[in-house]
């Protein structure tokens, strides 16, 4: 998306599609009053509702409801905004908005609120993330978090290290302009102290983010394996619900059936998929082959075994064909049938679960080392972070910690470390959009609904 204008005024359904008791039209952009009388011949006192008539050209009524100005920098945007509450059937909503485009607004692109509000200083990129963040939230904890993220909790954290990152390199530069006092100057102001301190809270705000994004992500499980081990009762009783038919019939399942679960609040995409076999079956080969391109997709490979059996010939060429970054679990399946009891133990290629399906003995083990796997442990304040969030954190970590090398010795060359320094706190600026290219603010912003 291209670097918006903000000159002009922009318009756009803020509810949701469909049918519902109120429907919300934004407009943002500068000295709207005009446009308000134009559209309800009022002058709308700011930041009180005001009841009115959406008329059309013709002085027509389109509809009525509640008109709400907020005179910039005071809202949102940062702009003058105008919200039109209206009733929320599709056909009053799109007559409403092209009447706003009639007046001189041009339709927003997705984010392009957001992206205002951005640029105009209301909010950091953290935060403008964190309006879609938790509008996506799939669960109750990925929501708090988006709400901690919203509020600034993640940007301040940031802040905090950015400061810590400033004063100690001023002490550095300020160390290259007196050569002479060179590392004695830095010892006496505890730069090294400093700098320690400084890795262990990026090691925890790296923590409590990667906390967040798996609240945001989740993680994909595929229930993989031959015919007739239970992958099918498996999802069943994961999920609680009958979502796969379980026959003694051979090649039951012939495409991959999907749903999200949630445990400790992580959601879980749980995938069942047709059993791995040799087949001349076209259907059945369809389902295998979409199989495998699950399992290429996927965070984590269940493999379930027959408890009777055990693993194979046929299981460990399955394992073989897997790819080697998966995280696997061999699930030992049926253990009712074979006098098991349910455990936990490690076996030479990952993890092994002993569980009976059918009998629901086991399957707590199973969420236990899905939770372990994605590294969840329970904490209260974590917010809300993406991909590139952990990915700058992680660079940030990197450049310090070749900071850190300089002072002890392996580098020794103090401009070096005023390098990592500087490019360690870059990499935290792109973060909050301190540092971020044009570009990378397109990307981000697209992603977002119309309307926000």
């Amino acid at each position: 998306m291209a670097v918006v204008a903000t000159s002009d005024t922009i318009a756009a359904i803020a509810t949701a599609p469909g049918r519902g008791g109120v429907g919300v039209i934004r407009v943002s952009g500068s000295n709207l009053l005009p446009f308000a009388f134009a559209l309800t011949g009022k002058n709308p006192q700011p930041r009180y509702a005001t009841l009115a008539d959406f008329k059309a050209a013709d002085g027509a009524a389109v509809d009525s409801g509640l008109l709400l100005f907020f005179p910039g920098p005071n809202s949102f945007t940062g702009e003058d905004v105008l919200e039109l509450q209206g009733h929320g059937g599709p056909v009053v909503m799109q007559m409403l908005l092209a009447r706003c485009l009639d007046l001189g607004a041009r339709l927003a692109e997705p984010g392009e609120f957001s992206r205002r509000a951005f640029l105009n200083g209301k909010m950091d990129l953290a935060q403008a993330e964190a309006v879609a963040d938790l509008i996506d939230a799939a669960t109750t904890s990925a929501a708090r978090s988006a709400v901690r993220s919203l509020q600034g909790e993640f940007s301040r954290a940031i802040g905090e290290l950015n400061e810590e990152l400033i004063n100690l390199r001023m002490l550095v530069e300020a160390t290259l302009d007196f050569p002479e006092e060179d590392i004695d100057f830095l010892q006496a102001a505890n730069a090294f102290g400093r700098l320690e301190r400084l890795q262990l809270k990026l090691a925890e705000i790296f923590d409590r983010a990667g906390q967040g994004k798996l609240l945001q992500s989740g993680l994909h499980v595929v229930l993989a394996g031959q015919p007739n081990v239970g992958k099918s009762s498996l999802l069943n009783r994961l999920t609680g619900d009958d979502l796969a038919i379980v026959t003694p019939i051979a090649g039951t399942t012939r495409d991959a059936l999907r749903s999200t679960i949630q445990i400790e609040g992580i959601p879980l995409h749980i995938i069942d998929t047709a059993g791995l076999r040799d087949t001349e079956d076209v259907v059945e080969k369809i389902g295998i082959e979409r199989s495998w391109q699950e399992i290429e997709r996927a965070d984590v490979v269940v493999l379930l075994v027959d408890a009777n059996v055990g693993v194979s010939a046929v299981d460990r060429e399955i394992l073989a064909k897997m790819p080697e970054r998966l995280q696997r679990i061999t699930v030992y399946n049926k253990i009712d049938l074979a006098g098991r009891e349910p455990g936990r133990h490690d076996e030479t290629d990952g993890v092994a679960i002993s569980l009976s399906a059918k009998a629901n003995r086991g399957i707590e083990l199973l969420r236990q080392e899905l939770l372990r796997i994605a590294g969840w442990h329970q904490a209260e304040d974590v917010f809300i972070a993406r991909e590139r969030h952990l990915r700058a954190l992680a660079a940030a970590q990197e450049h310090v910690a070749a900071a850190r090398s300089v002072v002890e010795g392996i580098m020794p060359a103090l401009e070096l470390f005023a390098e990592e320094l500087r490019l360690a706190q870059q990499s935290l600026g792109q973060i909050t959009g301190e540092f971020t290219a044009d570009d990378l603010l397109g990307v981000i912003f697209s992603r977002f609904c119309i309307g926000k």
